[in-house]
């Protein structure tokens, strides 16, 4: 049997010890990119959760606190996805690698938008309008209603059945502002809006014109209801032109839209390429190699 000389073993020796450490750094370093892979998937989805919450929330402070949780998260997002980078560059892995990258452009568009979606959501321009449309303009109304209610009790003679007429129309008027409130919140199209504001515009005309027409019915006993009740019209006119000017702005209508349509899109795409990241990191053998 021919010797073997004790430099060569030691030198094979050398290259095994050499060849396990490196098979065990990759081994670690496989695992610390399944880890990262993982943790990214989540940190996106909190993300889009967190999003989602600020669209859907009902008052200022909660949509602020939700998108501020969104922000934090895409923070942790970007931090994943340079460190998984420099693992997969590292391992030498091309199609995990493609993968990632291109997570990161769609996530690029994701972030981009979503900003767009966050800045409109927070401002919370409809639920504004719908509680200014349920609480001072209603209790406008309803002042409106009053005075004009005391006055019909108080005409008398000839003139009763006109007065109540006219008082009738008067506070059916400002009624129907009211029933135009919420389908102009409700309503995305500028060109319905508009259409829903001109009548509103005409209801308040005929209001107007019920009250001037009311001068020749009632007694001067009456003349301050009178008085209140055009007071308090001015109110509630002021308060609807409030209503009709949040509502235009559309902030949680939009915001909602943009969530629903192009930022859902994106959201799929970003959760695919995470998908097909994850599925190839969980193919590796020990080797790397398929």
């Amino acid at each position: 049997m021919t010797k073997i000389p004790r430099h060569l073993i030691l030198g094979l020796s050398c290259l095994a010890v050499v060849a396990g450490c490196d098979v065990n750094s990759a081994l670690e370093r496989l695992s610390e990119a399944r880890q990262v892979s993982s943790d990214l998937q989540i940190q996106f989805t909190t993300a889009a959760d967190s999003a989602n919450k600020a669209v859907m929330a009902d008052t200022d402070d909660a949509s602020m606190a939700f998108a501020a949780d969104a922000d934090a998260a895409k923070a942790e997002v970007l931090r994943s996805v340079d460190a998984l980078r420099s693992l997969l560059q590292g391992l030498r892995y091309t199609e995990e690698t493609q993968s990632l990258e291109r997570f990161a452009t769609q996530f690029a568009a994701y972030s981009a938008l979503d900003r767009r979606v966050l800045d409109l959501a927070v401002e919370n321009s409809n639920v504004k309008a719908q509680r200014l449309s349920f609480g001072p303009a209603f209790e406008a109304a309803d002042a409106y209603r009053d005075s004009l209610e005391a006055i019909a009790a108080s005409v008398q003679g000839r003139e009763m059945w006109h007065g109540r007429a006219l008082v009738a129309t008067a506070i059916g008027a400002v009624r129907e502002i009211q029933a135009w409130h919420a389908p102009h919140i409700a309503e995305p199209s500028d060109a319905t809006m508009g259409r829903i504001d001109r009548r509103v515009r005409q209801a308040e005309t005929t209001a107007r014109a019920a009250l001037a027409s009311l001068d020749s019915v009632i007694g001067p006993a009456s003349t301050p209801r009178l008085a209140e009740a055009r007071a308090a019209l001015d109110r509630f006119m002021t308060l609807t032109n409030q209503v009709i000017e949040l509502s235009r702005r559309n902030t949680d209508v939009r915001s909602l839209a943009l969530s629903l349509t192009e930022k859902g899109k994106l959201t799929t795409a970003c959760q695919s390429s995470l998908r097909a990241l994850r599925d190839a990191l969980a193919k590796r053998g020990f080797t790397g190699t398929r």
